[in-house]
């Protein structure tokens, strides 16, 4: 039998950063495929575990720290990050969490050299290699001033115009993703008035577009969050 069917319902390791941080529509997507979520929050001092024999992977969300912050935690999870590489466990890393695991891989992580920022609704566009997984959404939600080198022996899965790594896969199970397809509606709300303040960086949108971009695009890329869970996480469970 597969490992992916032997694991499929074990625990999902969920690494938050912020105590009123969830998994949003993507906890809501795995519960209905019969996981349940271990969360964890390092930042607030939850330990990480030193295997994952117990998981059936981990998914590392955002957060408004950066991966080349200097706290403890920051240092500790993306070191830690070596546990899902080693046992080759499904990984999916969120914004913040693909920056993570890009620095544990040896590639850098820094701002746009023009200063711009992905905040709001921007195009997408896969690779011939992310094409060939799964059909790919035309417009994807961020909230981010930095972005990611691809690590050395990663493959390109999407790329955008102003960051132009936006996805990409590492070995067989290491996934990571510069936008967000988590946010439920109530999240978006809460991330339009909390970040308020960032709208007014260069490329940023206006808190009315995100809102009205979520009533275009949502459909779309919700369908294609679900698709890459289960991808990610639900590979040859029937075989």
């Amino acid at each position: 039998m597969p490992r992916e069917a032997c694991d499929a319902k074990r625990p999902i390791l969920v690494v938050l950063h912020q105590e009123r941080s969830s998994a949003g529509r993507v906890g809501h997507i795995l519960e209905r495929k019969g996981f349940s979520l271990d969360i964890r929050r390092p930042a607030l001092g939850d330990e990480l575990p030193p295997t994952l024999e117990g998981h059936s992977g981990t998914i590392v969300f955002g957060g408004p720290m950066s991966a080349n912050d200097e706290e403890e935690f920051v240092r500790r999870e993306i070191d830690w990050l070596s546990v899902p590489l080693l046992e080759n466990k499904p990984y999916l890393g969120i914004c913040l969490g693909a920056q993570m695991l890009a620095r544990n891989l040896g590639g850098k992580v820094a701002p746009h050299h023009e200063g711009m920022t992905e905040i709001g609704w921007y195009p997408l566009e896969a690779t011939e290699a992310g094409k060939a997984l799964l059909d790919w959404p035309a417009m994807v939600y961020h909230f981010h001033r930095e972005g990611f080198d691809l690590p050395k022996g990663a493959e390109l899965l999407a790329t955008g115009d102003t960051y132009p790594n936006q996805a990409f896969r590492y070995g067989e199970n290491a996934w990571g993703i510069q936008f967000h397809g988590e946010l439920t509606r109530a999240m978006m709300h809460r991330w339009v008035v909390h970040g308020a303040h960032r709208f007014i960086l260069p490329g940023a949108q206006l808190g009315k577009a995100h809102l009205e971009g979520r009533m275009i695009h949502d459909h779309p890329l919700r369908t294609w969050m679900e698709n890459f869970l289960e991808l990610i996480f639900l590979r040859g469970e029937t075989a």
